[in-house]
């Protein structure tokens, strides 16, 4: 006698996970430590961050900061703030930089500080940790239809480290993208004064050291200024 064999099925694992909208999200408080982007209505946790992820971003405000001083511009630089990128989809990029009224905007909101649709950030930053495909495919997807003019990946992968600028060319609605790698410069589209070591992004020196040299440098010029002004010499004519 033949013997019937039945095939196993495998059940389908269902999504229980609640659906949220964007203003639940907006107001939603995990009861975790984890921070949640929301992607088509579903909270997608954030990985924690390595050291050297956190020196990276901690690198990029230190050095866009004093860009946007320097060049006296009325722009923000900021962490751990959302972007909405589409109706139900909201990200929070490692870096963001957007004007200071749209961050007033924010300020005067309750709920998350997130830029909402009509409130554009100039230039994001990721670093690629665990899902490569999400910030290589999907946020630059994303970005490029809520129309961020510029979109910076920096991947410290080992074999794979790159810093890749997403920008659109001038009356373009489609992202160019160039890839910087280890011993180029890296040069902004949006900010393109701002050219930045490609070794330093992916191995950044830390920030505290490079404020210290900061300092040294202003007590190093007032010395110098009060001994021009001893010998009766005016230092802001020299």
């Amino acid at each position: 006698m033949s013997q019937s064999v039945v095939p196993a099925v495998e059940e389908k694992q269902l999504d229980t996970s609640p659906t949220l909208t964007f203003e639940e999200y907006r107001v939603y408080q995990s009861n975790d430590d984890v921070q949640y982007e929301l992607y088509k209505g579903k909270l997608i946790p954030m990985a924690t961050a390595s050291a050297l992820h956190t020196s990276i971003c901690e690198f990029w405000v230190y050095k866009l900061q004093r860009y946007l001083a320097e060049h006296n511009l009325d722009l923000v630089v900021k962490t751990s703030v959302g972007v909405r990128t589409e109706d139900a989809t909201s990200r929070i990029p490692d870096v963001v930089v957007c004007t200071e009224s749209l961050w007033q905007q924010v300020l005067a909101r309750p709920g998350s500080g997130i830029l909402d649709l009509s409130e554009t950030p100039l230039f994001v930053v990721e670093v690629v940790s665990q899902d490569r495909r999400a910030d290589y495919v999907l946020k630059r997807t994303e970005y490029e239809q809520a129309n961020v003019p510029e979109y910076v990946i920096v991947d410290p992968t080992q074999n794979r480290q790159r810093v890749r600028v997403m920008a659109f060319p001038e009356g373009d609605d489609v992202y160019t993208q160039v890839d910087y790698l280890p011993g180029e410069e890296m040069v902004s589209v949006v900010f393109p004064n701002l050219r930045l070591s490609v070794n330093e992004i992916l191995d950044p020196p830390l920030v505290e050291g490079l404020i210290k040299a900061e300092q040294a440098q202003l007590q190093k010029a007032e010395r110098l200024a009060a001994r021009l002004r001893e010998l009766g010499v005016d230092p802001d004519a020299v």
